[in-house]
């Protein structure tokens, strides 16, 4: 207890929870209110408008934010915040003329008629890539603090939006200018960290240096940003397909059930997602080993997780009908299914970010083209073949199984690095005691 009370990662750990904890409890308050303010068909628009962006969103920033944690210089980590900030700026405006172009592809995938909806597509695109950005300097320069504060801000909006909206019968327009405002205030509250060095960034910049950190890190739109496609595909395809194949009611049951799911695991989720990347980033620097973190934290997420699923998996149906009302039953069945694949989901966070800093993102890529090929499988043979919850079961059963193996196969590459970084550390030993 007193190593833990004297741990940085578990302090850095506990100030970004904090945040998150605030946000999610502000969400499960409001949730019996929010669920009899809006049918499960605007859910089901909601939730399509929420595929489309996460698509997009998954490579606005090619993934360059990621990297910014990887250069040993604060000067070359500014210049890679800039590199992303400017990728991001690129992909919003390709966003803009394609939703000019094709507007109609756009407006049948978010299942609106609402031409005006594809500007809050790319103002949310735009938010989201700049947030990234934002973030990931604060982790960089260990702004923890902020990130937390960051978190209530999103939350505290979003909610509190919600239930104006619904107050006022705005339907599913209200909950996607909920999420897109709550986006931006979350966007604008990290910046403030970020302003006080950006104009000596900007000032120090130039198209070669900046061209030359492209190629550097030009694994991470080759391999992370696409892996982060395919993630992002895999997580909005269920939305879309179930609308196709049982219509926008079901889908947007299922996008209720996921939201309530994704609340308490997104709160340990994205404090560890930060702080674990600043503090395996950190030992990679000094040369500490990686396994013992990865292994001690991938155990721990999966005993933190056991007994919620647990419970969910017995009494989710009921405890759904009972808080939200017996129009979201179906959700509940819903998440009884789903709690097996969202258990692996929530343990292999590590797997994701330790992939990162061993630079195997090309394995992990063709690893989720698999998982996308298999995923797409279950769903159309489920949506063609079986009823709506058997669908979701057999998606669940193959999303958990993929999930632990990515945790495997990440895990056997760290172990393998360790011991070839320990082999190269004996050998110039061991040969000066032999001469």
């Amino acid at each position: 207890m007193l190593r833990l009370r004297g741990s940085a990662f578990l302090r850095n750990l506990l100030v970004v929870m904090s945040g998150s904890a605030v946000a999610q409890a502000t969400g499960f308050l409001l949730a019996p209110v929010i669920s009899r303010l809006f049918s499960p068909a605007d859910f089901g628009i909601f939730g399509t408008f929420g595929a489309v962006t996460g698509v997009i969103t998954a490579f606005v920033t090619l993934d360059y934010s990621q990297a910014i944690m990887l250069p040993k210089r604060r000067e070359d980590a500014g210049q890679v915040f800039i590199l992303s900030c400017l990728v991001t700026l690129c992909v919003s405006c390709l966003c803009l003329v394609a939703c000019l172009v094709v507007p109609d592809l756009f407006m049948e995938l978010l299942q609106t008629l609402n031409g005006w909806v594809l500007g809050l597509l790319v103002l949310a695109v735009l938010a989201g890539g700049l947030n990234a950005s934002f973030q990931a300097w604060c982790v960089r320069v260990k702004a923890f603090k902020q990130t937390s504060v960051s978190q209530v801000v999103r939350g505290l909006s979003s909610n509190g939006l919600q239930v104006a909206f619904g107050s006022l019968k705005a339907g599913a327009p209200g909950l996607i200018v909920s999420s897109v405002l709550a986006e931006i205030l979350a966007s604008l509250n990290l910046f403030r960290v970020v302003q006080a060095e950006l104009r000596g960034f900007v000032a120090a910049a130039h198209w070669e240096q900046l061209k030359s950190l492209a190629r550097e890190y030009w694994d991470f739109p080759a391999y992370s940003a696409t892996q982060n496609v395919l993630n992002a595909l895999s997580n909005g395809l269920p939305v879309l397909l179930l609308t196709h194949y049982y219509g926008i009611a079901v889908a947007g049951t299922y996008a209720f059930g996921m939201r309530l799911l994704s609340a308490p695991m997104s709160l340990v989720m994205g404090a560890l997602r930060q702080v674990l990347f600043q503090k395996a980033g950190e030992s990679q620097h000094e040369e500490q080993p990686l396994a013992p973190l990865f292994v001690r934290t991938t155990l721990g997420l999966f005993v933190l997780g056991l007994p919620p699923a647990i419970v969910l998996g017995i009494w989710a149906p009921g405890l759904f009908t009972w808080l939200f009302g017996s129009q979201w039953q179906g959700a509940g069945e819903f998440a009884r299914y789903l709690i097996a694949w969202i258990l692996f989901v929530f343990c292999n966070v590590p797997a994701i970010l330790f992939a990162r800093l061993i630079r195997i993102q090309r394995t992990v890529f063709f690893y989720n083209v698999l998982v996308l090929l298999v995923r797409v499988l279950a769903l159309v043979a489920g949506g063609r073949y079986l009823g709506a919850l058997e669908c979701i079961l057999l998606f669940s059963a193959v999303g958990a199984g993929l999930n632990l193996g990515l945790i495997l196969l990440v895990g056997r590459a760290v172990l393998r690095r360790e011991g070839q970084v320990t082999l190269a550390k004996l050998r110039p030993g061991t040969l000066g005691r032999l001469a």
